[in-house]
């Protein structure tokens, strides 16, 4: 069979990281070949060298049995190669069809821009691979999974045959991974060759005609996805046997430490996105929240954490009242907590790692004394961390915008973690997380929760959900649907829940 893509000898060197060494790999046409591998492993690196975002230091590329010279997006374009990136590169408020024309306008009469010709390619686009998009829709106004189908058709709006998909489930909910994939294996019938870069093992196995495994920037082996298993991939991505599944005891629940009662929250827009909710969470208890994306479990954090005010309804923190509290007040008061968009309320990316390391209290001591930061307990902390944590950085100097997404997670888990907590909130804690780095914060929450914290746990993983919560609480629609005991729950009943249905089953609160 043709390959359609052959890097060989690929090696890219930064100040201190030796991120590509020597690595080779072929993608055959009309096939999906899954690159895995850890958080900085070098998986992106590699397929920004091959995007021309980056210039190797060696080594060739080849398209069709080619050479070719790639200096940058423009010239990847011209062979035929698209990329989608795991962080959108949209404008929200601009239309589909303005974004999908960027760079790449039409004029009509020699002076007015063609949008309708832009908009009937797209409806074409969308049509033919089932991508369901239309072209007028305001970008910030779709949802996470749809605008990255807008990628997708940018890609192919600029005539792609090799696409490059970067972590593209890391944050689709289960439905709209479903989804993904079916228009994966439309675009391959069409005769489109995939890069699917990822370390969900589950995900690899399910779409991958071939398998290459990336360790510490080299290339370590491949494998079949007929013969291979999770754990053995597991194994050969982190170099050690991985735990794929966790080991806790039985909760041990004791007093409640957070008590949520009729809470009603509005969103940004004015929506009403949490209606009613009322849940506690008890000392030495993992309470799960489930339910697709988009269905008031942002809102309902935001509220729990200061960053959006609740309309109506009570929170308390260990029987005070919080509901009008600010974020530093939640967090002097014994809260943690690992926003969903690590971006936005997790890190300063301008930042550097030391930082972001301290910034829930660089105004105590060790970090400061009067005004004055302490630079030396600055530095110390953010090297034990580093290492603690296994953040993969070339130093702690560096800013948080520079890390991949999996290690700017790191970095906020290493902070949340590392200070006495009453109440862990956790909303999708792993989400861009390898397996190794998995098995490594779920340990951790559970010895959280060991050490008498309540956790609370909001996750668009069942699989999560159901591994680590003692009790689960689905919601729809902004409500609850049910709370139950995690050991009675099933994934289909959970399902049916997530989608607004009351099993026939009987449910208990």
């Amino acid at each position: 069979m043709t390959h359609v893509l052959e890097l060989r000898g690929i090696t890219k060197r930064f100040p201190g990281v030796l991120a590509n060494d020597n690595i080779s790999i072929t993608l055959r046409e009309g096939k999906i070949l899954a690159l895995l591998g850890e958080n900085g492993a070098g998986k992106s690196t590699l397929m920004n060298v091959l995007y021309g975002l980056y210039q190797p230091d060696e080594g060739q590329i080849l398209v069709r049995g080619k050479e070719v010279q790639i200096h940058g997006p423009n010239d990847a374009i011209a062979q035929g190669i698209g990329m989608v990136h795991q962080h959108f590169m949209l404008v929200p408020v601009m239309t589909v069809t303005e974004n999908v024309m960027l760079g790449v306008e039409p004029t009509k009469h020699g002076v007015f821009l063609d949008q309708e010709k832009v908009a009937k390619r797209i409806r074409e686009i969308s049509d033919e691979y089932g991508l369901e998009v239309d072209p007028d829709a305001y970008v910030g106004d779709l949802p996470v999974g749809i605008q990255q189908r807008v990628e997708i058709i940018k890609v192919l709006y600029r005539h792609a045959d090799i696409l490059i998909l970067d972590e593209p489930t890391a944050v689709l909910t289960p439905q709209e991974v479903e989804g993904l994939f079916k228009i994966i294996h439309t675009l391959i019938n069409a005769g489109k060759s995939i890069i699917f870069i990822t370390h969900k093992l589950k995900e690899v196995l399910a779409v991958a005609d071939d398998i290459s495994v990336l360790r510490l920037g080299k290339m370590v082996g491949s494998a079949d996805p007929k013969q291979a298993t999770t754990e053995s991939l597991a194994a050969l991505m982190v170099g050690r046997e991985v735990a794929l599944t966790v080991e806790k005891e039985a909760a041990k629940a004791g007093e409640a430490v957070l008590v949520v009662k009729d809470l009603f929250v509005r969103d940004e827009r004015e929506h009403l996105t949490v209606q009613g909710v009322s849940f506690e969470v008890r000392e030495s208890e993992t309470l799960g929240i489930a339910g697709v994306q988009g269905n008031g479990q942002t809102e309902l954090v935001y509220a729990l954490t200061g960053l959006l005010q609740a309309e109506a309804g009570e929170i308390h923190l260990t029987g005070e009242s919080i509901k009008q509290a600010t974020p530093r007040r939640i967090l002097e008061r014994g809260v943690a907590h690992i926003p969903e968009d690590r971006q936005r309320h997790g890190l300063i990316l301008s930042f550097p790692i030391y930082d972001n390391m301290m910034l829930c209290t660089y105004y105590k001591e060790p970090f400061a004394k009067g005004v004055s930061l302490q630079q030396k307990a600055i530095f110390e902390n953010a090297e034990r961390l580093t290492e603690q944590y296994d953040v993969r950085t070339p130093n702690i100097y560096v800013h948080a915008g520079t890390l991949s997404g999996g290690n700017q997670q790191k970095v906020i888990v290493a902070r949340e973690f590392s200070r006495p907590i009453k109440l862990l909130i956790a909303s999708q804690p792993t989400r861009g997380l390898d397996v190794g780095s998995i098995e490594y914060i779920h340990s951790q929450i559970v010895k959280k929760r060991d050490e008498g914290a309540g956790v609370l746990l909001v996750s668009s993983e069942l699989d999560e959900i159901l591994a680590l919560s003692d009790r689960i609480a689905v919601m729809y629609k902004g409500q609850i649907m049910a709370i139950l005991d995690a050991k009675d729950a099933t994934k289909e009943q959970l399902g049916l829940l997530m989608a607004g249905i009351h099993p026939t089953a009987e449910i208990r609160n």
